[in-house]
């Protein structure tokens, strides 16, 4: 059984060094450590070259998803078993591997740890899509405090590519991440493939991974001026997603509409009162990232 552990990394040297140092102090040893280097300008690249036991991809800036794409690709062809993923943020502790491994079951693709931001569980995985009611949230079932304290694995539609552990079953039959997602539903999109191929995605509440709190000294302003760009890539890769697997046509048209419709009344508002968050041109876009994920191929934004 070989294992490998894919790391995506961009401009965070300082965290991708706690990440290496984690996964090199799993009781459970790895076999390889796969990284990806999605075109890193603060050292990365540099720093990289000087390590010992990695296998390192340096890439030009493709996203998270690219980065997967490349990293599970890569370990795929060099035969694992196992390939475990995660972002450059996120630091698994000691028995985190060994805990996803011991619920291993036939019926089980890919293994979730419980996520720990600033001393509390971050809580992000739900248990159902909804893709068929336009009038009710698609992420259906949040897990309960009950799922998450608990010892039972749970069964999850949604995810995120912040430590779970793949099967290469999985990959052979569903391929490799969405590149083109760039960023956001990439890992809903996996998940949501891996489940409609017959395999489960479990979240483990008993394999912890420990995860960097970038926003705890953000104002909400430096929050929207900073991620501005995400919220494109969310709008249009939200819209994508309820487009390729929504089960009916007013599913597949409608459900975010009520959404897009109150982000342009806040951003109306702000440009009456006049804070600098939006400009007039980011109405017309956000509607335009909306019509461009009804397309079934994404382009560069």
């Amino acid at each position: 059984m070989m294992i490998t552990a894919v790391v995506v990394t961009y401009n965070r040297l300082q965290y991708l060094k706690k990440v290496i140092s984690a996964l090199n102090n799993q009781s459970k040893k790895l076999d390889s450590i796969i990284v990806v280097n999605n075109g890193s300008t603060d050292g990365t690249k540099e720093w990289l070259s000087e390590q010992t036991g990695l296998f390192v991809i340096n890439q030009e800036n493709v996203g998270g998803s690219g980065g997967f794409y490349r990293g599970i690709k890569e370990a795929f062809d060099q035969g694992f078993d196992w390939i475990w993923c995660m972002d450059d943020d996120v630091y698994p502790r000691e028995d985190c591997l060994r805990e996803l491994l011991s619920k291993d079951n036939d019926d089980f693709g890919i293994f979730c740890p419980k996520r720990i931001m600033g001393g509390k569980i971050f809580n992000a995985e739900f248990k159902k899509l909804n893709l068929s009611n336009p009038f009710r949230d698609m992420h259906q079932l949040p897990l309960t405090e009950e799922d998450v304290t608990g010892n039972e694995v749970v069964t999850i539609e949604a995810m995120a590519f912040e430590g779970p552990l793949i099967k290469r079953e999985v990959v052979e039959k569903i391929g490799l991440p969405n590149k083109d997602l760039f960023i956001i539903y990439d890992d809903t999109d996996y998940a949501y493939r891996c489940t409609l191929a017959g395999f489960k995605v479990v979240y483990v509440p008993t394999a912890i991974i420990d995860k960097e709190n970038f926003i705890s000294n953000k104002t909400n302003y430096e929050i929207v001026k900073s991620g501005k760009w995400k919220l494109w890539y969310s709008i249009r890769n939200g819209s994508y997603f309820r487009h390729h697997y929504g089960k009916n046509i007013v599913f597949k048209f409608y459900n975010k509409i009520p959404t897009y419709i109150h982000y342009t009344c806040a951003m109306l508002f702000n440009l009456v009162i006049n804070n600098k968050k939006y400009e007039w041109k980011d109405i017309i876009r956000l509607w335009s990232m909306y019509k461009a994920g009804l397309g079934e191929r994404l382009g560069k934004m």
